[in-house]
């Protein structure tokens, strides 16, 4: 039982801006916020590039006070160093919590756009996903939207606005060479780190592509929990489990070990920069072109700024490793829907619910045809069954009615409707269906019921129960309705969730009605208790039904019977079974196996 874990592996060679653009509108939601907290910032930086100047003074002061002389200005000095360093803690704390809400509102705004996208995908898309690895994508995404968003506006834009002041000062101030050791240390340090960073991206990657398998992997073992018991393969998933998680292990030690490459050149750039400045500084201080207070204020800007500088490296590092994850998730909002809605859609307008199709042709693979050249009609108020042996086509015929896939050839119509024309929302609006595999959302019976309609009240809910069959299973419930199912609804039994499945589709009451072997995993009592309740809800309604036992359409208007995609037959029960064709071999078939 070998499954892909396989993750898309995402080049990112560039600095990607397309994601920054694409960031950019929910970035300006608040503008008036924006403005304020980049204020702030400012304000914060040139606060704290004068506490340098200050700390010169009072070393000034202090190294020119001369024995037993007591001076007020360093006190008051000291004061104001106190001051403004609680200013910059001030401004920064207002900020953040100014641009808080526009991160927030962004993030909840992404989110939602990709929760929207995803349900706007296609059946295929769904089929093949690995809902493992597509979650972390998407948390990794949000993640990096708010690492990006707030680290880039108040780590980035704040260092180089104080590189700016800083080169500025000490070139007007202390001369070229001070500017220059400082700016070329600083352009060699980004050059640096811009280099090794882009070098060490693809370990980011390759760690994050392994974290997905090894969770892809984890997920789909526990959601198969009862066929891995069924056949003992605890040992097998748990050895396979073991080996995403080596690949992880590799992963992440490549990962650290060029981490350890890139903060141990930054740190060789920093020492050597510092130890340069610092040099000059001292050969200025000794031959008297510069005072004590000049030395320390050099050494409080070197520190100031490499501080931010080096913390700055680890930001880009992150931002790099965060536009990796944002593209994966971004790349699933550029992923089209292969069934979409015209622009000219109309709403589906019904008045008989009569369905027809046409020379309907489709295949999922162009090497395997499905469906060869279908027509048949369901007249309003009828009740049509498609019979057939398996992979002759029968549920496929119920994909594309939903238009989950388009036909490749012919049409299918609703009241003289092209399905193709109409919004797939009110085409789907109209038809309700029991399928043949029913899965419940891990929440209490009452809620899966009620997703038929869920504006529907208690009483119509509790009606969808008793017509289900459902309410005496229900009294026999410690919490009644209220009763959780389970994730997938693994705590029902296989009739039970098809009874549910049911009444969810009674409370939606839908003019066109879809069986999928709706009955087939109840037994014999329950399936007659749930036909006649079928029966009753279908009256006067339009009914498709895909059956495997013969026994529960013998009163459909018309028995449609497929082989390989084509229809063989037709007609009534009675009228086939004089035919002596397919569908008399099938039921005889059956009625030897129940007797």
């Amino acid at each position: 039982m070998r499954r892909s874990s396989h993750q898309p592996d995402h080049e990112v060679t560039t600095f990607n801006w397309r994601v920054v653009k694409l960031l950019l509108p929910y970035l300006f939601e608040f503008k008036a916020r924006i403005f304020l907290a980049l204020a702030c910032l400012v304000l914060t930086k040139v606060a704290s590039v004068y506490l340098p100047f200050i700390l010169k003074d009072i070393v000034d002061i202090l190294d020119n006070q001369k024995e037993n002389q007591v001076y007020l200005v360093p006190f008051a000095l000291v004061g104001a160093y106190g001051l403004v360093r609680l200013t910059t803690v001030i401004f920064a704390e207002i900020r953040d919590t100014l641009f808080g809400r526009v991160t927030e509102r962004a993030i909840r705004r992404i989110g939602l756009k990709v929760f929207q996208h995803l349900h706007k995908l296609d059946l295929d898309f769904h089929l093949n996903r690995q809902t493992g690895g597509l979650s972390r994508d998407i948390d990794r995404g949000t993640s990096g939207i708010n690492f990006l968003m707030r680290f880039m506006v108040f780590n980035i834009i704040p260092t180089l606005i104080e590189i700016i002041m800083v080169v500025g000062i000490l070139f007007f101030n202390y001369g070229i060479w001070f500017a220059l050791i400082t700016l070329s240390s600083i352009v060699f340090y980004v050059v640096y780190s811009v280099y090794a960073t882009d070098w060490r991206t693809r370990f980011i990657r390759e760690a994050n592509k392994a974290d997905s398998s090894s969770n892809t992997r984890a997920i789909d073992s526990l959601l198969n929990y009862e066929t891995v018991k069924y056949f003992t393969n605890e040992d097998f998933e748990a050895k396979a489990y073991d080996s995403q998680l080596a690949t992880w292990e590799q992963a992440k030690m490549k990962n650290r070990l060029s981490l350890f490459a890139l903060n141990g050149g930054q740190a060789l750039i920093i020492s050597f920069s510092m130890t340069g400045m610092l040099a000059l500084a001292a050969y200025e201080v000794t031959y008297g072109n510069m005072t004590l207070g000049d030395f320390v204020l050099i050494n409080a800007f070197m520190m100031q700024l490499f501080i931010p500088l080096n913390f700055l490296g680890f930001v880009y590092r992150e931002i790099r490793g965060s536009l990796a994850n944002i593209e994966h998730m971004f790349d699933l909002m550029q992923k089209q829907p292969k069934v979409e809605d015209n622009d000219d859609a109309k709403i589906l307008n019904l008045s008989d619910a009569e369905i027809k199709f046409e020379e309907v042709s489709f295949a999922y693979d162009v090497k395997r045809p499905i469906i060869k050249n279908i027509s048949f009609t369901i007249k309003s108020g009828q009740k049509v069954a498609v019979v057939g042996e398996s992979g002759s086509g029968k549920s496929t015929l119920v994909k594309l009615l939903f238009r989950f896939y388009d036909c490749d050839n012919g049409k299918i119509t609703v009241d003289g409707q092209n399905i193709r024309q109409v919004t797939q929302h009110s085409l789907r609006k109209n038809i309700g269906i029991v399928p043949q595999d029913t899965v419940l959302f891990n929440d209490t019976l009452f809620a899966n019921v009620n997703y038929g309609a869920p504006e529907a009240s208690e009483e119509m809910v509790n009606k969808a129960f008793k017509l289900a069959h459902l309410s005496d299973f229900v009294s026999r419930l410690p919490d009644g309705a209220k009763s959780m199912v389970g994730e997938r609804g693994l705590k029902l039994s296989g009739g039970e969730k098809q009874r549910v499945a049911i009444a969810r589709t009674i409370l939606k009451n839908p003019r066109i009605l879809v069986f999928d072997e709706a009955t087939s995993s109840l037994d014999s009592q329950s399936e007659q208790a749930i036909l006649s309740a079928i029966k009753e809800v279908a009256e006067h309604r339009t009914s498709l039904v895909i059956a495997h036992r013969l026994s529960t359409i013998v009163d459909a208007d018309n028995i449609i019977v497929m082989q390989q995609g084509e229809i063989v037959e037709q007609g009534t029960h009675q009228g086939l079974l004089v035919k002596k064709g397919h569908y008399y071999k099938m039921w005889q078939l059956q009625q030897s196996d129940n007797s």
